[in-house]
């Protein structure tokens, strides 16, 4: 009971964080939810940047690739390896989902420091990075623990959730937790390193306006990419570590 309890109360964490707000938003009435227009926005944009990304370099393949298409082709190549490396041989289903999460998460980044947001006025709030917001990074955090349960009961069936007594019955509790806690620090990890370079930034723009955030921006997209890159690379682990048992 002291673990079903515990494990509730996560999830009740973990819905209670969506409702954490850093300044002003702008809010959307679909239905009976309230959501954040503004993340719905820039996500658009985004999920925009990479059809569009994708459409241009699929349409007309060479035989001889261009300078784009060799681009695109190292970075799933890049995707490949990095999937690979964490889930073993096994791992050509998951490229796509993979791929799907670091890109996605890459470019939202990259929009915070890149894309003049600001210019856009809104009534409420302003737009930023879609990882900017508590509510993106959970559902990308819950997102990836569908996908590894999903990945070992498709791999062990019902036998995947004797792992929770190995090595031993007694760590029962302690491996029932790890599987809730997962999600909450995917999340927290992405949205606080986003949201604070970003702040960092305008603080810094506020205060010197010409020369001493410029370096700040560039340190900023490096971390950006860090930030997916680590991302990508938990979400691949913990489906690898869902396939194979073991941790």
């Amino acid at each position: 009971m002291n673990v079903l309890s515990c494990s509730i109360n996560t999830l009740k964490g973990l819905y209670d964080i969506s409702g954490v707000e850093v300044g002003q938003h702008f809010y959307w009435q679909i239905g009976g939810f309230q959501v954040h227009g503004q993340v719905l926005i820039t996500s658009w944009v985004v999920i925009a940047i990479l059809l569009s990304s994708a459409a241009i370099t699929v349409r007309n393949p060479q035989t001889i690739p261009t300078d784009g298409q060799n681009f695109f082709e190292y970075v799933l190549e890049f995707i490949r390896d990095v999937t690979k490396t964490q889930i073993g041989e096994e791992y050509r289903p998951w490229v796509p989902f993979i791929g799907t999460m670091f890109l996605f998460i890459f470019v939202s980044n990259w929009s915070g420091a890149l894309l003049p947001w600001k210019i856009i006025q809104l009534p409420h709030g302003e737009l930023a990075a879609p990882t900017n917001d508590i509510n993106t990074t959970v559902a990308l955090a819950l997102l990836t623990s569908v996908a590894y349960f999903y990945a070992g009961l498709t791999k062990k069936g019902l036998g995947y959730f004797s792992k929770y007594i190995q090595p031993t019955p007694i760590l029962l509790p302690i491996n029932i937790l790890e599987d809730f806690t997962k999600p909450l620090s995917l999340s927290f990890r992405l949205f606080g390193n986003i949201l604070a370079d970003e702040l960092v930034v305008v603080v810094l723009v506020s205060l010197v306006p010409l020369v001493v955030p410029i370096p700040v921006m560039f340190l900023g997209l490096f971390t950006s990419g860090i930030q997916a890159l680590i991302f990508a690379t938990l979400a691949a682990a913990y489906i690898g570590e869902s396939m194979e048992g073991h941790h």
